[in-house]
């Protein structure tokens, strides 16, 4: 687990249909940190390899608490100790199922139905592991915007070292990097297509995954660990 350079708390897809989708698409397996061919899609405005360049990295993922440097004098055996104490405190949530979205210029899949339950969840993880990660930055600061967060959002970065937290988190799979308006449209019906058979079918959410950053830039499943409050 040595040699990473940013730790992640996210929560992954196991073997599925969904896991199958987002490996093609993405063009990423974390779990088996290797490349996967790109299907061939019919219908979208360009390469799908372009359209999902920015999200590949990470490999289809819903962020629980966001990538991290380890604070000095913490190591990545005490952080997954650390994850592997709070499991058993975490209470599996269940989605009635996912559905596509816009969110700025991107899209991706968020729950169909109340995320209350699912924003606890996140919530707890951000605070009980926040002891790990190391301040930002100036320049990763600088990266975040801040003049274009509200005062919340600017309040949660200082404190929490990412904007969209607690009240401002929104659970979401990432599937394209940002698209001109045209081209929403185009890759948003594709997406209608070849996702509908899988978007209904509930979502259990019972374990988080610990992630990492190696040194190409992209993350790999270290281990996938089950909740276990009843």
């Amino acid at each position: 687990m040595e040699g990473f350079s940013r730790y992640a708390i996210y929560w992954t897809p196991e073997e599925g249909r969904l896991a199958q989708f987002g490996r093609g698409w993405l063009g990423w397996d974390a779990e088996a940190a290797e490349p996967v061919p790109h299907p061939a899609v019919a219908g979208l405005p360009r390469d799908l390899a372009l359209i999902t360049q920015a999200p590949r990295k990470y490999g289809l993922h819903g962020t629980l608490k966001p990538p991290f440097r380890l604070a000095e004098g913490t190591d990545v055996t005490d952080l997954h100790a650390a994850v592997l104490a709070l499991c058993p405190y975490l209470a599996p949530v269940t989605l009635p199922g996912l559905r596509l979205s816009r969110i700025g210029g991107f899209l991706a899949l968020v729950p169909a139905g109340e995320e209350e339950a699912l924003q606890a969840l996140a919530g707890e993880v951000v605070r009980a592991l926040d002891g790990f990660r190391a301040p930002l930055s100036e320049a990763e600061l600088a990266r975040r915007r801040p003049d274009r967060l509200t005062p919340r959002q600017r309040g949660h970065l200082a404190d929490w070292g990412y904007p969209h937290v607690f009240e401002d988190f929104r659970f979401h799979l990432t599937l394209t990097g940002e698209l001109p308006e045209a081209e929403l449209a185009e890759v948003e019906t594709v997406l209608h297509r070849l996702l509908s058979p899988i978007l209904a079918e509930p979502l259990r959410v019972d374990s988080i995954s610990l992630c990492a950053e190696a040194a190409d830039g992209r993350f790999r499943l270290l281990e996938r660990l089950p909740l276990a409050r009843s």
